[in-house]
């Protein structure tokens, strides 16, 4: 063998001893640590944390010490709290690269739960902008839990008079990623016609008001038992996936926000507008590379046709989340709550949450 072939055989199986030493690596999965000790004349406070990654068993309910406000911080008694598809993702740890980031082997920061909504119980000497018992609603890690810790300058922002702590707390990631999925990525403007695919979840309730509110033709897909629901959200016209295929209808879309991803991307490309626009949300379940095959298609397809096909990844935002507050005050937006559990019972939201049933919202009632 001519030594350039023994070195692209050398280097090529360097490639694979690295790949599957980073698969070992990452699928890896350690046992619950103990839990956490309280020391003596700490103040504590409820939570549900997670010690380990796993399913909804690994949630526990239990007494952890109540933060503490630094100089910069501001924290929040919470009032509500909302569940969403990336909680049970960090609970599993999965796909299995975000443990990169969220620890490997075993999570790097127990406190579970993001989105919330409550009242200011004490702010660090730094802080201007918030007072205590000022009503807010945000995002930071922890929110499952009767009080959380956000920084100043971090996702929160003054809930309106006229909203629920519980409407406030749904905003969060949903209503985010449906804001930022239709103007931002998806460039939606009035008058415009677009399919929300997955209108009865808890984006797509969301996405049905704000693209109405942005002067668009609404066309909705979702179960037979929540059309109706679809259709009081404001949509002109709603698909029953059970008895009708939207990608086999007469119907042309500016734009098409997929958070379902059941159909193939050319059987939506029929049913685009020569220069529409495709956003896909989320990805299918799995572990390894499910969750990146509608990236990596529509990175594959986008060069050689006219339409825009691509994902997005939502970024939590203060001022997206006023902007959606603002909606909810005057009467434009509103949280579809399906149903309300009680922080202790944590554990059974999200295993209700993953049969992807819900009609909209979960919120959680510390």
């Amino acid at each position: 063998m001519k030594l350039r072939y023994k070195i692209l055989n050398g280097f090529l199986a360097l490639i694979a001893a690295s790949v599957a030493a980073l698969a070992i690596t990452i699928s890896y999965t350690a046992d619950c640590e103990p839990a956490p000790v309280v020391a003596a004349g700490e103040v504590t406070m409820k939570a549900v944390i997670a010690r380990c990654y796993g399913g909804p068993e690994v949630l526990e309910y239990l007494d952890i010490e109540r933060p503490v406000a630094g100089p910069t911080d501001v924290i929040v008694e919470v009032k509500a709290a909302a569940a969403n598809p990336l909680d049970y993702h960090y609970m599993r740890g999965s796909p299995y690269l975000m443990r990169l980031a969220a620890g490997i082997g075993r999570p790097a920061d127990i406190k579970t739960g993001v989105d919330f909504a409550g009242v200011v119980a004490a702010i660090g000497d730094d802080v201007t902008k918030f007072s205590v018992g000022d009503a807010v609603f945000g995002g930071s890690n922890g929110a499952f839990a009767e009080y959380v810790r956000v920084r100043e300058n971090g996702v929160i922002t003054v809930k309106p008079d006229n909203v629920s702590f519980e409407d406030a707390a749904g905003l969060g990631i949903a209503a985010v990623t449906a804001l930022q999925a239709l103007r931002d990525d998806g460039r939606l403007v009035a008058g415009e016609k677009v399919l929300i695919n997955g209108a009865s979840g808890g984006v797509g309730t969301y996405a049905v008001q704000i693209a109405k509110d942005l002067g668009a033709e609404v066309h909705g897909v979702s179960s037979t038992r929540n059309v109706e629901m679809v259709r009081a959200l404001g949509a002109d016209h709603v698909f029953d996936y059970k008895q009708e295929d939207y990608t086999e209808s007469d119907h042309k879309y500016d734009l098409i926000v997929d958070m379902v991803g059941n159909h193939s991307l050319s059987a939506n490309r029929r049913v685009l507008e020569p220069e529409g626009r495709m956003v896909i949300v989320g990805g299918p379940k799995g572990n390894w590379i499910a969750p990146l095959l509608p990236t990596l298609k529509a990175a594959m397809l986008s060069p050689f046709v006219d339409q825009e096909v691509g994902t997005m990844l939502a970024v939590l935002d203060a001022d997206d989340l006023a902007y959606l507050a603002e909606l909810m005050a005057d009467g434009r937006l509103a949280s579809r709550i399906d149903r309300r559990i009680p922080l202790a019972d944590t554990a059974e939201a999200i295993r209700y949450l993953e049969t992807q049933r819900a009609r909209g919202k979960v919120i959680i009632m510390p």
